[in-house]
């Protein structure tokens, strides 16, 4: 059976366009862990993208696109706690390779989460107005590479 590419309104294309690089955070991570990388190397650059994209794009999301849906819906509280969760997985310092495990994966869940289901039940709902709102008000990061180490090739 052949998947169906979900259509993207042009507003959420570049929330989901920054997905992308949180599945590639976690595959680097599920790398690194793989070849033995020194978790403190691996924990370096999960904070630095942590910081400088992820913080952003929750605060995007929280602010601009899961009211859409109001803060009572149980895919936006699902969401929200997500984010929570992975905020607390990041500001973890013990047990460094368990809590990059948990990031790795549920990150990627939490991605999957919200492209296959989140999001669409928002563009399902979402009048031409909220989105136009989105895409005046939502500039899409670009992606630049942190090269200091690049410890997954």
């Amino acid at each position: 059976m052949k998947v169906k590419p979900i259509k993207r309104h042009k507003a959420i294309q570049p929330l989901s366009r920054e997905h992308h690089q949180g599945l590639l955070l976690s595959w680097k991570i599920r790398t690194g862990l793989s070849k033995g990388v020194s978790t403190d190397r691996i924990k370096t650059y999960a904070d630095w993208f942590y910081k400088t994209y992820l913080i952003p794009h929750f605060e995007e999301e929280e602010k601009h696109l899961f009211p859409i849906l109001g803060n009572d819906n149980s895919l936006v509280k699902k969401a929200i706690a997500q984010h929570r969760r992975l905020d607390r997985l990041f500001h973890s310092t013990t047990e460094l390779k368990k809590s990059l495990n948990h990031i790795e994966e549920e990150l990627e869940q939490h991605i999957r989460f919200e492209e296959r289901v989140l999001f669409n039940e928002i563009q399902k709902v979402a009048n031409e107005q909220q989105l136009q709102f989105i895409l005046e008000h939502h500039k899409e990061t670009k992606f630049l590479e942190n090269t200091t180490d690049r410890f997954w090739e």
